[in-house]
């Protein structure tokens, strides 16, 4: 067992990853290494196992409580449960879960487990902002249902005035001792306690707000500071927020995943911003000074005579604030030259006269295209 990589390792995950973050991993590298993808490829064969053993325990609640129990020596015919290694120790009346504890100083047969500190649940939350709450920042009334220590027993789940007594059918281990006999003589086993279900307690009078469980559902209000600059799909954590931990685990975390509303004028790239403007052919032709709008509101800006319609102007540091410095994106500005419609016979007239006026000099783009079309 040696040899044998840590299952968390070959995965890419850590010992507090979800069932599905865990089952996510697990598809994209069986997806990476399978045989089909890689024919002939020893390795990747050989990664591809890997990969569906490491799944097939961390997918498993029982067997993925006696990994991070004892590790490897859990699922190793050598340490116990028919390996041909025993066959001298006959009626001897040999306990697995001494072999693990003396390995490992811990209980066998994952009993132990259930009574040491288990972190809190993480509460996921989408927080829907509008544009500006993005750019700006904002405080936010949020409100989540969470499980936390029951305030009237004090999380003992014992009525207020009793408490829970220890387990006489396992001496308050949480495990029990099962023997079996076998052709290779007695062997003992360790597994969970029924009466008391591993938690070494029994409790004869339980809580009448908690039903002796120790922990209640409650909602909870949270005022969160919304930083500037926040964009969509980023992540803000609240430590310790979370639904409460067990025998002194700590809380988990209350995780905002942030969703931003479309604007109706500007888009958002990192933290640039872009925006469309329509202008005049007049006011293309001989420059003016136009309206454009502004995170911060309208102002005037100059644009130069001979203006051509997709030109962007560029505004530096008139972006968004981005979220982890003061350092501001740039503003874009792409303006479009508007084609008047619906003229009347004498405006018609008096843009032929101006269009024979100009001639084709100030055409240069137009003459350039046919001269290399007709060419």
């Amino acid at each position: 067992m040696a040899d044998k990589r840590d299952y968390y390792e070959v995965l890419g995950v850590s010992k507090d990853s979800s069932a599905d973050e865990i089952k996510k991993a697990y598809r994209k590298l069986a997806k990476k290494y399978h045989p089909d993808m890689n024919p002939g490829d020893a390795e990747a064969e050989q990664n591809f196992k890997e990969v569906n053993e490491a799944y097939d325990v961390l997918s498993d609640d029982d067997k993925k409580a006696k990994y991070d129990a004892y590790g490897h020596a859990a699922f190793d015919p050598a340490a116990g449960g028919g390996g041909a290694g025993f066959g001298g120790f006959g009626d001897f009346g040999f306990d697995f879960g001494d072999i693990f504890s003396s390995f490992f100083g811990g209980g066998g047969g994952g009993g132990g487990r259930r009574n040491g500190p288990v972190r809190g649940d993480d509460i996921n939350l989408r927080i829907t902002l509008t544009f500006e709450e993005a750019v700006f920042g904002v405080k936010k009334e949020i409100s989540f249902a969470k499980v936390q220590k029951c305030s009237t027993c004090a999380g003992s789940g014992a009525e207020k005035g009793t408490s829970a007594k220890t387990c006489s059918h396992c001496g308050g281990t949480g495990q029990v001792r099962v023997q079996q006999r076998t052709p290779l003589g007695v062997m003992q086993t360790t597994r969970q306690c029924d009466h008391c279900h591993g938690s070494g307690k029994i409790i004869e009078k339980p809580c009448g707000d908690c039903k002796g469980t120790g922990y209640v559902r409650v909602q909870k209000k949270l005022d969160v500071n919304i930083p500037a600059g926040i964009n969509e799909g980023q992540r803000i954590t609240l430590r310790g927020q979370g639904s409460d931990g067990r025998n002194g685990g700590p809380a988990g975390d209350v995780n905002l995943i942030i969703t931003v509303k479309s604007h109706a004028v500007f888009e958002r790239e990192g933290n640039d911003i872009y925006c469309d403007v329509p202008i005049t052919y007049a006011e293309a032709t001989l420059g003016a000074e136009i309206e454009i709008p502004t995170l911060e509101g309208k102002e005037k800006y100059t644009i130069p005579e001979g203006t051509q319609t997709g030109t962007t102007f560029t505004l530096r540091q008139r972006g968004v604030q981005d979220v982890n410095s003061k350092r501001r994106g740039n503003l874009h500005v792409t303006v479009n030259v508007e084609v008047p419609k619906n003229l009347s016979s004498e405006q018609k007239e008096l843009l032929r006269k101006f269009a024979e006026s100009c001639g084709e000099s100030n055409h240069s783009k137009r003459e350039k295209f046919f001269k290399k079309f007709f060419k």
